[in-house]
């Protein structure tokens, strides 16, 4: 995470201060994507190469550092804007403070140089607020208690049946991929308001990352409401830039699945993620074609 830090803030240095900001852009973005395609998919790649050509790479087993996917999109997106024009001046402290607030670092929210930058340049300017303090150490109660008393219960449950798979009814294998759902949405839900409610006791706002997804009535409105710092940098930082909607419908579904399996990939190394990235991807482009005609 250091050398990241460093390595980013160096490339901020240069679209600063150069005139082929572009280039440096692309070597700064390539750089990032190549340290996560290390560590988080390198093995993969070996995997799927020796299966498809019969060869025998050997898997370099190599630890995956904590946070390396959030704080990665989160300095590729300040490069972006600092590329855009939108962000033009941040001490190294600030920067570094930046990508490694602690309560958001492991697992999000994926935060903004506007979010955050005059925050941290407010600290020590503001008197300590009892009740700011005690509504974040409710919202941090919460999340635990998301995280500890429903996540982890149902994850007993879904060890064990996903432990006995071949084994399971009908009925329990509907129960056992229902308790994953619950798991999967309290644990990250939970996490994501233990990080709002540390933030909230230090005087530091975090911006919300789920909203009720599982009331959604469609797709599109559960990504409205699912992992929304994750949907805000895809729309800014590739969507956008790819022409969103701008370039007629046959592009735009094309710039909307790409955007799925992305998100797909991102989130872990398998097949059963990019499987799950281009499901969604499909049902939203349906859903949305269902909107317009």
């Amino acid at each position: 995470m250091i050398f990241s830090i460093l390595l980013n803030y160096g490339a901020y240095q240069l679209i600063t201060r150069c005139k082929k900001k572009k280039i440096i852009l692309f070597t700064g973005v390539s750089l990032n994507l190549l340290l996560l395609f290390y560590f988080k998919y390198f093995d993969f790649f070996l995997e799927n190469v020796n299966a498809v050509f019969g060869s025998s790479f050997a898997l370099r087993n190599i630890m995956l550092p904590l946070g390396i996917s959030f704080f990665t999109f989160q300095q590729i997106s300040f490069l972006a804007d600092t590329y855009r024009g939108e962000l033009k001046d941040c001490s190294f402290v600030d920067y570094a403070l930046f990508v490694s607030f602690f309560p958001q670092l492991i697992a999000g929210p994926i935060v903004t140089h506007e979010e955050m930058l005059p925050q941290f340049q407010q600290i020590g300017k503001k008197k300590f607020d009892e009740d700011t303090f005690c509504r974040g150490l409710f919202i941090f109660v919460l999340g635990m208690g998301k995280k500890v008393l429903i996540a982890d219960t149902f994850g007993v449950a879904v060890d064990a049946g996903y432990g006995m798979a071949g084994e399971l009814g009908c009925i329990d294998a509907v129960l056992v991929m229902l308790f994953y759902t619950l798991q999967l949405y309290f644990d990250f839900s939970g996490y994501c308001d233990m990080a709002i409610g540390i933030g909230k006791m230090m005087g530091i706002e975090i911006p919300v990352n789920f909203y009720s997804p599982y009331k959604a009535c469609n797709i599109i409105d559960f990504w409205k409401r699912w992992h929304i710092t994750l949907s805000r940098f895809f729309t800014k930082n590739i969507y956008i830039p790819l022409g969103g909607n701008r370039k007629g419908n046959t592009r735009m579904y094309a710039n909307l699945f790409f955007i799925f399996f992305l998100s797909g990939l991102w989130h872990g190394a398998g097949w059963n993620f990019i499987f799950w990235g281009v499901m969604h991807g499909v049902l939203y482009c349906i859903t949305r074609w269902f909107q317009k005609n």
